[in-house]
C-alpha cells in the first residue's frame, strides 16, 4: 500500500503541470514548477546543516519526535508553502507559530516545540530578538523579507540566499511516518502540539481522499491525473492564515488537484473590499473560511455594494467551505441572500481529528445549523468512555487515520486518545448529539461549557442564539462565579454600528431560540470582539474580561 508524503504530493502536481500558477500574491505569480525548486533548495540548506530525521517512528511513543523541528513564524506569503514542503522534504518537523503572540506565548511555544530551526518574517524579529538568549535549542534563524525594513538578526540568513542552496549531496528520502505537527490555538488553554503522520492528515484532511468519496488516492499517478485533469482550474482565494490547520489542509486540497491559491495584498488586516476585487478579478471559484469573522465583513461589503448600485460580478464564485469556527443561522441566511447560487460547505473537525463531518446547504436546501452527515469514522461516544452511541449525548470521536499523540505530554495523549471497545479513538473533547437518523449535532467545546445551576450550558449555542438579533455584529459567551448559580452565563457583545438595543432586547431574542436557563445572566458591550487570527472566539480573552474584579485592588 502506497504511503503518502505532503513534499511528495506537492512534486507530483508539479511534475504533472508544471506551468500552471500554484500560488499568486500580490505581483508574484508562482508556477507548480517555481515553488518546488524553490523547496527544494529550503530542503537543501537544511540537510545542509545537518538537520533531519534521527530516529524512526517505530523507535519512539505517540508523544515522542525523532525530527528536527522547523518553526514557521509567517504570515500569509509564498514562503509559508515553500518553507513547509521543503522542510518536510528535508524529513525535518515544521510547525506553526501564532504570530499574535507577545514574547512570553512565543518563549512557551517556541520551547515547547524544541524548535531548531525558526523561519520568520522580518516584523517579527524584535519580538524574536526579545526571547532569543532564552531559547538555546534554537540554531537556525531564516528571515524573510517584508516592508518592515528590519536588518537580519545577528547569525539569521536571508531567505531569498537560502532556498538558492545546491544539493548539499544525496538527500534523504521521506517517509508517510514523517511528521507535520499542527499546534492548537490555545483559547482555551496553552497550545499543545499535535503529532500527526503525513500519510494520516493528508488522506484525513488534505486532499488525500477525493471529494466524495470514502476512499484515498490509490497511488501518486492517480494524483497526477487529478492535477492534470483540470490545471488551474480549481481556484481558491486563501482568506484564513496558515498557521491554521483548515488553511493547510485547503491549500494542499487545492494542490493535489492541480489548482491555484490566491492570497490577499494585505496579510494584516481583511480588506472585504479588497478581496471581492480579486475574486471579480481572478475568477476565483470558491473561498475557505472560518466562521461568522471572516464572513461578515465580506456580506456587508456585497451588501453596502448592492445598495449603492455597483455589485460585484461574484458570477465565478460557486463555494464557500465553511471549517474551524461556527456560521451563525442568521449569518448563513444573510450569505444566501446576496449570493443565491452558492454552495455551502459547512465541515467540522479538529487539530486532532482532521475532517469528521460535513453538511452541504444551497438556497432552497439549507441545512440546519450544527447539524451534520457524519464521515464513516466518526462517532459520539458516552461519557463512560465504555461504547459507541446509536443516539443520544457524548463525546465527538474520530477513529481510524488520527494523530499519534501530543508533543511532549504522554498523560494528556492518553486522555485525548484512549481505546473505546478495543478501538483507538481521538476524543478533543467536544460535545454532540447522535441523532435517531444518524445525523450528528454539535453542542460545543467541553473546555467551553459553563455550568450554571446544576446545567450545563455551551458557550457556542448561546452565541447563535444572540446572533439571531440583527443588532448583534459578534459575540463570545463566557461565565463568572455567581453565588446563586455557582457560574452565570455572560454575554460579551459587539453591536454593528448603525443600530441600538437594550440588554432586554438581545435576551429576548436570545430566549426565541434557547432555554430559559441558558440565557445570559448579563451582556458585557466592547467596540470590538477579540478573536484570534483564524477567526476562533478567544475564550481566555474573555474570561478575563467578565471575571470579578479584586475587591483589594
Amino acid at each position: 500500500m502506497v504511503t503518502f508524503t505532503l513534499s511528495q504530493v506537492f512534486r507530483t502536481a508539479a511534475a504533472a503541470v508544471p506551468d500552471t500558477e500554484a500560488i499568486v500574491w500580490r505581483d508574484r505569480r508562482l508556477t507548480y514548477r517555481s515553488v518546488d525548486e524553490r523547496a527544494d533548495g529550503f530542503a537543501h540548506y537544511l540537510a545542509g546543516r545537518g538537520l533531519g530525521a534521527r530516529r524512526e517512528r517505530a523507535e519512539l511513543q505517540g508523544h515522542e519526535s525523532g525530527q528536527d523541528h522547523v518553526g514557521l513564524y509567517l504570515r500569509n506569503s509564498p514562503e509559508y508553502i515553500e518553507a513547509m514542503v521543503g522542510a518536510h522534504r528535508a524529513r525535518c518537523a515544521p510547525f506553526n507559530v501564532n504570530y499574535r503572540y507577545v514574547a512570553e506565548e512565543l518563549l512557551y511555544l517556541l520551547t515547547d516545540a524544541h524548535a531548531r530551526v525558526l523561519v520568520y518574517h522580518a516584523e517579527f524579529a524584535p519580538s524574536l530578538a526579545a526571547v532569543r538568549d532564552r531559547l538555546p535549542a534554537l540554531e537556525v534563524l531564516i528571515q524573510v523579507a517584508d516592508d518592515s525594513d528590519h536588518d537580519l538578526l545577528d547569525g539569521a540568513v536571508d531567505y531569498e540566499t537560502v532556498v538558492a542552496t545546491p544539493p548539499p549531496g544525496p538527500m534523504p528520502t521521506p517517509s508517510g511516518d514523517d511528521l507535520l505537527i499542527l499546534y492548537t490555538g490555545g483559547t482555551t488553554g496553552m497550545p499543545k502540539g499535535v503529532l500527526w503522520r503525513q500519510d494520516d492528515i493528508y488522506v484525513a484532511a488534505m486532499g488525500g481522499t477525493p471529494f466524495g468519496s470514502t476512499e484515498p488516492y490509490p497511488s501518486y499517478d492517480a494524483i497526477a491525473a487529478a492535477a492534470a485533469a483540470n490545471p488551474g482550474g480549481q481556484r481558491v482565494l486563501m482568506i484564513p492564515p496558515f498557521i491554521h490547520g483548515a488553511a493547510q489542509w485547503s491549500a494542499f486540497y487545492t494542490f493535489t488537484n492541480g489548482g491555484t491559491v490566491f492570497l490577499l495584498d494585505d496579510v494584516r488586516h481583511l480588506d472585504a473590499a479588497a478581496a471581492l476585487r480579486l475574486i471579480v478579478d481572478e475568477r476565483v471559484a470558491s473561498i475557505p473560511v472560518l466562521g461568522d469573522a471572516v464572513v461578515l465583513p465580506v456580506v456587508e461589503e456585497i451588501e453596502r455594494a448592492i445598495d449603492d448600485g455597483r455589485p460585484y460580478d461574484l458570477s465565478s464564485l460557486a463555494a464557500i467551505s465553511n471549517g474551524g469556527a461556527p456560521l451563525s443561522p442568521g449569518m448563513r441566511e444573510r450569505l444566501m441572500r446576496v449570493l443565491p447560487d452558492l454552495l455551502l460547505l459547512d465541515a467540522g473537525g479538529a487539530s486532532e481529528t482532521g475532517i469528521q463531518m460535513s453538511a452541504l446547504s444551497a438556497r432552497e436546501a439549507m441545512t440546519e445549523a450544527g447539524v451534520f452527515d457524519a464521515h464513516e469514522q466518526t462517532a459520539v461516544i458516552d461519557d463512560t468512555l465504555g461504547r459507541v452511541l446509536d443516539e443520544g449525548d457524548g463525546w465527538l470521536a474520530r477513529r481510524g487515520r488520527i494523530p499519534l499523540g501530543y508533543l511532549g505530554d504522554p498523560d494528556k495523549t492518553a486522555r485525548t486518545f484512549p481505546v473505546v471497545a478495543g478501538e483507538r479513538w481521538s476524543l478533543p473533547g467536544d460535545r454532540a448529539t447522535r441523532l435517531p437518523d444518524g445525523r450528528v449535532r454539535l453542542l460545543g467545546r467541553d473546555s467551553a461549557t459553563i455550568n450554571t445551576g446544576g446545567e450545563k450550558v455551551f458557550a457556542e449555542e448561546v452565541e447563535r442564539a444572540m446572533l439571531a438579533h440583527p443588532a448583534v455584529r459578534d459575540v463570545i459567551v463566557s461565565s463568572r462565579p455567581s453565588d446563586r448559580w455557582g457560574s452565570e452565563v455572560v454575554a460579551i457583545v459587539e453591536l454593528n454600528p448603525e443600530e441600538d438595543a437594550t440588554d432586554a432586547d438581545l435576551v429576548a431574542e436570545a430566549a426565541r431560540h434557547i432555554a430559559r436557563y441558558k440565557l445570559p445572566k448579563a451582556v458585557v458591550r466592547v467596540p470590538e470582539i477579540v478573536r484570534s487570527p483564524s477567526g476562533k472566539a478567544d475564550y481566555r480573552w474573555a474570561k478575563n474580561l467578565v471575571r470579578p474584579r479584586d475587591p483589594a485592588r
